[in-house]
């Protein structure tokens, strides 16, 4: 890539890596007309910086653009920090992409064709995107920078080994079909991972993730076969995993930390799904610059919140360290697990520990044939008027 050239043009990779990439993409297709054998290619992006002012469109298949190192360091630590004049380095580094967006486009990376087959084979490797600042202040996690953005619908779209910071909307993608997004550093975005439209039988594992307060840490919406698992989500997101109208899917093996309720929350219809051998811990958040934001759920809400059918919420681990003057609404019992709505939901066999007193499970009265066996004492335990229920205390 750094040799590439654009005839008649001055630009180079370190001057606006997007249009150097668009001419190889461009070369490429050129070069590759006939339909029966397109084979990508792979364009390489060594260590470096790199400005990207123009939005890269990725319309072909088989492509792979690859790095090497994602280069994640804090930025939030950095512009909090004040003087950094001692520090070794204060910018993201490896193979690292300034996201700057001159042209008008609010993404770094568009994926989109029309027409059929849908894009097929696109791997985003170990490279950087850094949106370097937020506005109007370094904390706002606002800024109209999206990362990378599908907007038409893939097939085994690989987004792997990524660092990305400091953009408003990290990852968004539409109508997915065997997605993997694993392996990546996607911290002091405003929303991380953002599955939307539907999908199916896709994988977000083991990746180090945290959202802003008003944003998602991993959302999936009409998405069937989803597996979360192995992540290490912490705090500032409002939400740790966040389902819509979701069925049969697997939130499984996850470390889990928040400063609010919803870590995993179910909107709509979500039937069908298991969320198991997850650990769970909400405390206060520490950071004096956020403790006066505002919630975006009380207390009453549920770490774990529940609408729809046949979910299965097992073996789970909650630790709950909270000051009880920091309870919304004051004086409230806070809530483990909500189930709001749905039939034959089954939570068992999760533990808790909590510095005060606790409602392990709470049945709202729409709910029927809900089970609740071992996850707590029956002083734990509420279940509004109207709840069928079968209910086993912890011994």
């Amino acid at each position: 890539m750094t040799t590439w050239t654009i005839p008649g043009s001055p630009t180079t990779a370190e001057t606006d890596i997007g249009a150097i990439i668009n001419s190889i993409i461009a070369d490429i297709k050129a070069n590759q007309p006939a339909q029966g054998s397109k084979p990508g290619a792979v364009i390489y992006i060594p260590p470096g910086d790199y400005s990207l002012k123009t939005r890269i469109l990725i319309d072909i298949s088989y492509l792979q653009i690859k790095g090497s190192g994602h280069g994640f360091t804090s930025s939030s630590i950095r512009y909090n920090s004040g003087n950094t004049s001692s520090w070794h380095e204060i910018w993201p580094g490896g193979s690292r992409i300034r996201v700057e967006n001159t042209d008008g486009n609010a993404e770094a990376i568009l994926i989109h064709r029309d027409g059929l087959p849908r894009l097929s084979s696109i791997e985003l490797v170990d490279f950087c995107m850094d949106g370097v600042s937020f506005t109007p202040d370094q904390n706002s996690y606002r800024n109209g920078k999206i990362g990378i953005r599908s907007t038409t619908p893939t097939d085994s779209l690989r987004i792997v080994g990524l660092g990305m910071v400091y953009l408003e909307r990290a990852i968004v993608v539409v109508d997915a079909d065997a997605l993997h997004i694993t392996d990546n550093f996607l911290c002091e975005c405003g929303s991380c991972v953002e599955l939307v439209g539907s999908g199916q039988a896709s994988m977000v594992n083991d990746n180090l993730i945290g959202a802003g307060p008003a944003g998602f840490s991993i959302f999936a919406e009409d998405h069937f076969g989803l597996i979360i698992s192995g992540n290490n989500i912490f705090p500032r997101g409002k939400s740790s995993v966040h389902l819509k109208n979701a069925t049969n899917n697997m939130v499984s093996a996850n470390r889990l930390h928040a400063f609010y309720s919803g870590m995993i929350t179910m909107e709509g219809a979500c039937h069908n799904n298991l969320v198991s051998a997850n650990h769970f811990l909400r405390n206060r958040e520490s950071f004096p610059v956020f403790q006066n934001t505002p919630h975006p759920q009380d207390d009453l809400f549920g770490l774990v919140h529940v609408r729809g059918s046949g979910n299965t919420i097992v073996s789970n681990h909650f630790s709950f360290d909270v000051p009880s003057s920091a309870i919304t609404p004051a004086g409230a019992k806070p809530t483990i697990v909500l189930v709001r709505s749905g039939d034959n939901n089954y939570v068992a066999t999760n533990h808790h520990a909590a510095n005060l007193a606790v409602n392990a499970v709470f049945l709202d009265g729409s709910t029927t044939n809900t089970k609740v066996l071992d996850c707590g004492t029956a002083a734990e335990f509420q279940a509004a008027n109207g709840a069928t229920f079968g209910f086993r205390a912890t011994p």
